[in-house]
């Protein structure tokens, strides 16, 4: 085995014309004709939800399954990629919890619980909704839909394979390398695997550059109902504008530095909230309801997570879920892969499949259950912003009922923006890992995929919400190549790990020397 080279990174000008190019000409395309991109994308979406939601509801479950199994196994003390964590183990969490599924979540924690409780999900039949027996399952069903199998799928599995094949054995941090040891070197150097690392650059594009155009729409709505300032493009460009240049100074900046200062930021504001809520808000309510919602969840697992006796509900809701999540998988598994050098297969699972999870139902039972309190004691105050301004409204109106309303409405505007940004920096400095294959990718290329997935937002936008929606919808179409690159994960994660072991025991030494590279 060969050390590796000090070499700067050479850009894979293949992998970044494809991924780049199919962005631009998506806009381009939809600029045009948007109503012919939508019918098309959602012809797509259409197909993929039908002949591959049920897959998805296996793949997703399985990944957990085994990413658990191996925590639990004798092999979860097998340490990757160095011989001590690069971190803390708080800001560490606190990096990955603020970069994979948070910006989501800020979006959808007031809002999905509500819109569980106003209609019970066909999990929970014979519920009557908006009633306090609706709590509980709506709850449940939020916490299935960011709980265990998503955050699983974003970082555990394809995390071990990709740190082990590119710490230990030299490949390039690329999406591709996930499936070398099916394939080998002459798929790890075809178009193919640039096609690959292409799609999964594509997917999570999407994936981010939805909540961008998104948050632009709920800060430009929440501004117009708190200061007055108009609710048109032109605030929506500039909120976007500051969105860009504040996330990507950051990315430029660094993991060690922008990144991590902005995820410990965001996290210490959540708890900040967090504690407010239950001694000043409706904690008991909160509490009572977070035990009772998650007592569902985990009863109704199984069936949450196979129940297909209503595909039109899960199209619109898990599945879609699990197709926007599984575009997300390789490359946030990338990122985490990037940022736990030195940490152990148990710590790794248990951190992102097990901690993040809970942490992550914690804060949806907080914010959502206490939507779901104003509106059982005054109904109509948070379902009929829900039903006339939809997502962005509910949090204003939720806010607005909590003690100190004038202090935390801009608080959590602030949260949101932070949420976004820490997503943001994150998934830049991702997008350049990919079309470098390294560690540390040049600081124009993360501000070129910054500025370019706020430009995309930002054009989408003006097209009016029929552009945001239709990548919206795209993202799950991306999703079905992505979900074929992280299936043969079930199988080579458990071998990569047998042979991980069998290295320690030949070698007689600390195995995991991130000198270890594979043979010329």
């Amino acid at each position: 085995m060969t050390k590796a080279t000090n070499k700067a990174p050479a850009l894979d000008w293949t992998v970044f014309l494809l991924s780049g190019g199919i962005l631009v000409a998506f806009v381009l395309i939809a600029f045009l004709n948007l109503d012919s991109v939508s019918a098309a994308v959602n012809a797509g979406f259409t197909f993929s939800t039908r002949y591959f939601g049920a897959f998805w509801q296996f793949l997703l479950f399985a990944n957990f399954a085994v990413s658990i199994g191996l925590a639990v196994s004798r092999y979860g003390s097998l340490r990757l990629g160095g011989e001590k964590p690069e971190m803390s183990t708080f800001r560490w969490i606190s990096i990955f919890m603020c970069t994979v599924l948070a910006a989501g979540g800020v979006f959808w924690c007031f809002a999905e619980p509500m819109y569980h409780f106003t209609s019970v999900p066909p999990n929970f039949t014979g519920i009557t909704s908006g009633t306090s027996a609706a709590v509980a399952p709506a709850l449940a069903q939020s916490f299935h839909h960011w709980g265990f199998l998503p955050w699983a799928i974003c970082g555990t599995l394809a995390t071990i394979v990709l740190m082990y094949l590119h710490y230990h054995r030299g490949l390039p941090l690329k999406p591709r390398s996930l499936l070398y040891p099916i394939w080998g070197d002459r798929f790890n150097d075809s178009i193919v695997g640039s096609i690959v690392d292409a799609v999964c650059i594509i997917g999570v594009a999407a994936g981010t550059i939805g909540p961008i155009g998104f948050l632009g729409l709920q800060l430009s709505y929440s501004l117009q109902h708190t200061i007055g300032l108009p609710d048109v493009y032109g605030t929506q460009l500039a909120i976007i504008a500051i969105l860009v240049v504040i996330y990507t100074l950051s990315t430029v900046s660094g993991i060690e530095k922008g990144i991590q200062l902005l995820s410990t930021l965001n996290v210490a504001i959540c708890i900040v909230v967090f504690v407010f809520l239950i001694m000043f808000g409706p904690g008991s309510f909160i509490v009572d309801s977070f035990f009772s919602g998650f007592g569902v969840y985990l009863n109704n697992f199984l069936t949450l997570s196979f129940n297909r006796s209503d595909p039109a509900w899960l199209s619109s809701w898990t599945v879609f879920f699990w197709g926007w999540f599984l575009g997300y998988g390789p490359m946030t598994a990338m990122f985490v892969a990037r940022i736990s050098r030195g940490r152990t297969i148990r710590e790794i699972v248990l951190a992102e499949a097990v901690i993040a999870p809970l942490v992550t139902n914690v804060w949806f039972g907080a914010l959502g259950g206490s939507s779901i309190f104003y509106e059982l004691q005054n109904p109509g105050s948070i379902s009929t912003a829900l039903k006339e301004g939809g997502l962005p409204a509910v949090m204003l109106a939720t806010v607005r009922l909590y003690p100190l309303a004038t202090i935390l409405v801009p608080v959590f505007i602030g949260l949101v923006v932070i949420s976004l940004v820490a997503g943001g920096d994150s998934i830049s400095f991702t997008m350049a890992m990919a079309t470098t294959g390294e560690d540390t990718p040049p600081t124009w290329l993360r501000a070129f995929w910054g500025i370019m997935m706020g430009a995309v937002a930002a054009i989408l936008l003006q097209m009016g919400a029929g552009g945001i929606s239709a990548l919206q919808s795209f993202i799950v179409v991306s999703a079905v190549p992505v979900s074929l690159v992280l299936l043969p994960l079930l199988v080579v994660a458990p071998r990569i790990v047998k042979e991980l072991a069998a290295e320690k025991e030949i070698r007689g030494q600390a195995y995991s020397s991130p000198n270890f590279r594979r043979e010329n």
